[in-house]
């Protein structure tokens, strides 16, 4: 069968054009390239840490912090580079390139964006990798300690137990996750309704800024050091580094796990949970988590509820406590085990009782998996017959799992614009969405994403409303994305008021003065006001 003259010219074309955009594009890596080479430092030259696709221990790096195996995939889009910085010169040399060739810029500390955020995107992208960046210096004394934003959860508090078996931090339960990120979306941890989030006890920083200047807080101003301590840092700059607070802790804390199905009472004691979670001594932090599991009746499925606890004192106190506010749960002494603050840490993160607190220092995560999160804020608790329909939708849909994470305590005492993080009093409990799959590939990946969305889509009548409030940390794309064009503010309006409700306006001013042309974005970055 013969080719038209036509058409055979049409596929010329698209030919052409294909070749001309490719050569566009190396020519723009090429310029790319020779610019980090010219603003390179001597001392620290910084072709010793870019990675192109063509060097053997690219896909290593690539691969070594991408925390979600969604995004892990031969599809996945790949940066043209990634720049595994060592010193502020690589940062600084990283952001003057970009602003000149029009390369977007990815950051990432740690890799536990839940989207991906951090090192895909659909336009021409490079990786700013920060995880060499992780010194750790503690002043006990001082009761501080500066952390780079490469530096892991687990690393900071196995440093400060090293210095103080009586000083920790309010942060994360998760020891592989970045402080860069971490720390600028806000950062809980099982001890926020004794001390607040991270952000809280967050008393310095140092950020590279859109013209490649290294800043302090007295350099950059109170307004931009409140916009990094929750607004996402990587809507303003490049976090170096922190000055965290560190805060007080008892020789020895008591934790305990104990979980109880349908079938042992546990509607009943859900339902007193949400009474009391929130208005218990602010030393104690009960996180509840429910699952499907297998029923104790033969081929049927059952719901569990999963009890995990922090309590900053002894096990006679907490057990007191306990039958006091919780007696539904039937907590005994033998429920309950004394150890260390960091030894509790391993507790929390699953490690098998005994385990070293050497394993903090380990950054390759327990579990790697497919996952998909969403959030949410409740305000009030779930009547009994809310709650029934829940388990009846879980056992449904099978795989998604809720965790709810108990406010009160310090956190309702803090002001809602005391920094970007707005959900403060007035709030029971935090939500989380969880559903991990094993199985490869996008029809399963849509098939799990749904069923999460499903269970969001039925809990909506029990949680925050106008707006239903979500945690920036729980990135979640179903709420919005940026595309970063001439509608970029009313697209970041959508999730920006979900994440900071009344915060968003003066995030958007202080981004508008700070970074005018929207240099650093992604695709839920805080937007400029419209021209």
């Amino acid at each position: 069968m013969g080719t038209s003259s036509s058409s055979m010219v049409s596929l010329f074309s698209i030919i052409l054009l294909l070749s001309l955009s490719w050569a566009a594009s190396d020519s723009v890596h090429g310029a790319f390239l020779q610019c980090l080479s010219t603003h390179s430092q001597s001392s620290h030259p910084i072709s010793a840490v870019l990675y192109t696709p063509d060097n053997s221990s690219y896909s290593s790096v690539l691969e070594s912090y991408i925390r979600n195996l969604r995004f892990n995939t031969s599809t996945t889009p790949k940066p043209r580079l990634i720049i595994t910085a060592t010193h502020e010169s690589h940062i600084q040399a990283a952001i003057i390139c970009s602003k000149k060739h029009g390369l977007q810029m990815k950051i990432r500390s740690g890799g536990h964006d839940y989207e991906g955020v951090s090192y895909v995107s659909d336009v021409p992208f490079f990786i700013l990798d920060m995880f060499n960046l992780r010194s750790i210096s503690v002043d006990i004394e001082d009761e501080s300690a500066w952390v780079q934003a490469g530096a892991t959860l687990g690393e900071i508090y196995y440093r400060i137990a090293e210095k103080s078996k009586t000083h920790g931090f309010p942060a994360g339960v998760c020891p592989t996750v970045g402080a860069g990120g971490h720390f600028s979306g806000g950062g809980y941890g099982n001890m926020m309704r004794k001390y607040g989030l991270s952000v809280d006890n967050i008393v310095d920083a140092e950020l590279v800024d859109v013209n490649g200047r290294l800043l302090n807080r007295n350099s950059m101003g109170e307004d931009l050091f409140w916009a990094i301590r929750g607004g996402g840092g990587a809507s303003y700059g490049v976090i170096v580094s922190y000055k965290i607070k560190l805060v007080q802790v008892p020789a020895t804390v008591t934790v305990f796990r104990v979980a109880r199905t349908l079938e042992q009472n546990s509607t009943n004691i859900v339902y007193q949970w949400q009474q009391v979670a929130d208005k218990v001594d602010d030393d104690l932090f009960i996180r509840l988590t429910m699952d499907v599991v297998n029923s104790s009746r033969s081929g049927e499925k059952t719901v569990r509820a999963t009890f995990l606890s922090l309590f900053l004192g002894s096990s006679e106190r907490l057990l007191s406590i306990m039958n006091t506010s919780l007696p539904e749960l039937g907590l005994q002494s033998s429920d309950c085990t004394e150890m260390s603050w960091v030894e509790s840490v391993l507790f929390w993160t699953n490690f098998a009782t005994g385990t070293p607190v050497e394993a903090l220092l380990d950054r390759n995560p327990q579990v790697l998996t497919h996952l998909k999160r969403k959030s949410d804020y409740m305000k009030e608790p779930i009547p009994k017959a809310g709650l029934e329909g829940i388990w009846k939708k879980m056992i449904e849909l099978q795989t998604p799992a809720l965790t709810f994470n108990p406010y009160g305590g310090k956190m309702a005492e803090i002001s809602p614009s005391a920094t970007p993080f707005p959900h403060r009093a007035g709030n029971l409990c935090k939500i989380q969405y969880a559903t991990n799959w094993d199985e490869e590939g996008s029809e399963a990946a849509e098939r799990y994403i749904n069923l999460t969305r499903q269970l969001y889509s039925y809990m909506t009548s029990f949680v925050s409303k106008s707006p239903r409030e979500a945690f920036l940390n729980y990135r979640d794309l179903d709420l919005g994305i940026n595309h970063n064009g001439k509608n970029s503010y009313l697209e970041g309006r959508v999730y920006g008021i979900k994440y900071f409700k009344k915060n968003f306006n003066r995030l958007v001013r202080i981004k508008t003065k700070v970074d005018p042309g929207n240099f650093f974005r992604n695709e839920q970055s805080i937007p400029t006001l419209p021209y």
